[in-house]
């Protein structure tokens, strides 16, 4: 077996494209060298984004080149999406002030958080939160204007990013497409990355990130933040699997909001 950086690069690539995980232990006797040149292998791989590095070895890399249809997402995983959104608002005090970005997830967490009755200020570019908080006087709603984007329900844009930069909130709750330990969050949309970037970059205190399963490990089109920039992950059970099998780094929270709550 090759012993060249490159050749064993893309006998660990294929091995992961057939098998969708590999182990250090395994490919360190396969290829005859030792697990801390393995491991070097991996985390130059996972550096290039061609891999996620898990405990113990890595896994490939999930891409969502395309955006999903608002109507499409919100028919995904609604038991899921509802749990996280009341575990969120467990998590949120009276007299905060919130960004809130656009998703079906960010939808299910403001409205457990009017459900609550908790006087809280909310700065969104999400559209549907008008039918939410239409009728809830202890809710202060501020709509980060821009330009209407049917197809995520939702306002964006520089004139969304000037808007958002006018106000500092002390947490934000943000939904994302992509998740990924290495990559960041992410989303398939330019103007959606420049508006949620602007909000956690407004933010003085905890940044919670709402996800089901199938946005943990994936990569998207544009980076929002690096994921030093998350302080909570709130998940479901299968993103809680996902997350065990991946070298967290040291004071990410993890939250698995379980459905029967």
């Amino acid at each position: 077996m090759s012993t060249i950086p490159a050749g064993r690069h893309q006998y660990i690539l294929s091995l992961i494209s057939k098998n969708g995980t590999v182990n250090v232990a395994d490919l360190a006797t396969e290829l005859e060298v030792s697990e801390l040149t393995i491991r070097r292998d991996l985390d130059q791989l996972a550096k290039n984004g061609l891999v996620e590095r898990t405990h113990g070895g890595a896994a490939a890399r999930r891409n969502l080149p395309i955006e999903p249809d608002y109507l499409q997402k919100a028919s995904e995983f609604p038991s899921e999406k509802e749990a996280i959104g009341r575990l969120v608002a467990t998590l949120i005090d009276e007299g905060d002030t919130l960004y809130i970005n656009s998703g079906s997830t960010t939808f299910e967490a403001i409205r457990a958080i009017v459900d609550l009755g908790k006087k809280v200020t909310i700065v969104t570019n999400n559209i549907d939160a008008i039918w939410l908080c239409k009728e809830q006087e202890q809710i202060r709603l501020i709509l980060a204007g821009g330009v209407y984007r049917p197809r995520s329900h939702s306002v964006s844009g520089s004139l969304s990013s000037l808007i958002v930069s006018e106000v500092y909130a002390n947490k934000a709750i943000i939904g994302v497409d992509g998740f990924s330990l290495t990559a960041g969050l992410s989303t398939p949309v330019l103007e959606e990355a420049e508006t949620t970037r602007a909000m956690i970059e407004h933010t003085v205190g905890k940044v919670i990130v709402v996800a089901c399963g199938n946005k943990v490990g994936v990569v998207s089109n544009f980076k929002t933040v690096s994921i030093d920039r998350v302080d909570v992950l709130v998940t479901d059970k299968n993103g809680g699997h996902i997350i065990e099998q991946m070298e967290t780094r040291e004071g990410l929270q993890i939250l698995i909001a379980d459905e029967k709550n």
